[in-house]
């Protein structure tokens, strides 16, 4: 099965697929999304990242028009998600995270019922091939297992050909070869011209698929650009020490004053730490003399760039699935 192309040609294609402007939401007291601002460029894929109850999830259902802003704007393909959703409706797709399917219904029961609120579907017995969902169309959706479930989301999202999809989690709970596929069916998408708006706790598959990262944290977004650009980010390498027991309370500071001002030193958590700055072999020479000094036996100690994970832990604090 080919990429599905846009369901039609773009009306008003000047702006970006998603413009979020101050975008404010709340819980009763409690502020869900901060006065957020980000765009999302047409036929691209750009991630949205954020440790659990970031506000990641809450900004993107406004996008998708499920919730309404308490304050700023959300203009998507150039429409208002909640005023302009009879216009818009059409032109999305949505891959929820919980699934979107009745219990009981059979997967292939479900995708007909979707391809059919839509005016040009794409080929069903394609799809499914090419989602390896034809093993489990009979199956009601409960027995489904978790990849499974992923997969028939993913195909109920595009089904319609979108101009803009919109993914939760596209490959949770898939085995490593679904997964890929997964990979390959959005980077042909963005081929044909589709937007691909998604959330992933896998930094690998942000790094791999990511034409932009927006890393949202505590409702406001805290760094934007692509996987090279926030790896980069003035640094040029890492050194990642991992010990066998938790370390001196104050070894962060105690390590910097040995590597010198010229590098960052973070705890990660009470058996790991990252320094990143211009470390090379000679640093590494430092590090191993300053574990000696202060009785702390490394379990592993590694010089490279930093990743992804590096880049989100020095600026959340937080691990990506926590």
């Amino acid at each position: 099965m080919s990429a599905p192309p846009p369901a039609r040609p773009t009306r008003d294609g000047a702006g970006p697929a998603v413009a979020i402007d101050g975008l404010v939401m709340r819980y009763g007291e409690k502020v869900a999304v901060d006065g957020l601002s980000l765009t999302v460029d047409r036929g691209t894929i750009t991630a949205v990242l954020g440790p659990n109850g970031a506000g990641k999830t809450t900004t993107l259902e406004t996008a998708e028009g499920y919730r309404r802003p308490h304050a700023g704007a959300v203009r998507v393909l150039g429409l208002d998600p909640v005023t302009d959703r009879r216009a818009l409706l059409p032109r999305i797709g949505v891959m929820l995270q919980g699934g979107g399917a009745w219990s009981g219904v059979r997967a292939d029961e479900m995708l007909r019922h979707i391809a059919r609120l839509h005016a040009h579907p794409l080929d069903l017995d394609a799809l499914s091939e090419r989602l390896g969902l034809g093993e489990c169309g009979r199956t009601p959706y409960r027995r489904l297992s978790g990849g499974q479930q992923q997969r028939l989301g993913l195909a109920m999202a595009i089904v319609g050909r979108p101009e803009i999809a919109f993914v939760d989690e596209p490959t949770a709970g898939m085995d490593p070869a679904a997964r890929r596929t997964t990979w390959k069916l959005l980077e042909e998408l963005r081929g044909a011209g589709v937007t691909v708006v998604l959330t992933t706790h896998y930094m690998e598959e942000a790094e791999r698929l990511a034409d932009r990262i927006h890393i949202i944290d505590h409702g406001r977004l805290i760094a934007s650009g692509s996987p090279l650009e926030l790896t980069r980010g003035g640094h040029s390498a890492t050194i990642r020490l991992v010990v066998t027991k938790p370390f001196p309370p104050d070894a962060p500071l105690s390590l910097r004053r040995a590597l010198g001002d010229r590098v960052e030193v973070m705890l990660l958590d009470e058996l790991s730490i990252v320094v990143t700055g211009p470390a090379d072999a000679s640093s590494l020479a430092v590090v191993s003399r300053w574990c000696e000094e202060n009785g702390v036996l490394p379990e592993s100690l590694t010089l490279g760039q930093r990743t992804l994970e590096d880049v989100f832990l020095e600026l959340t604090g937080r691990e990506l699935a926590s």
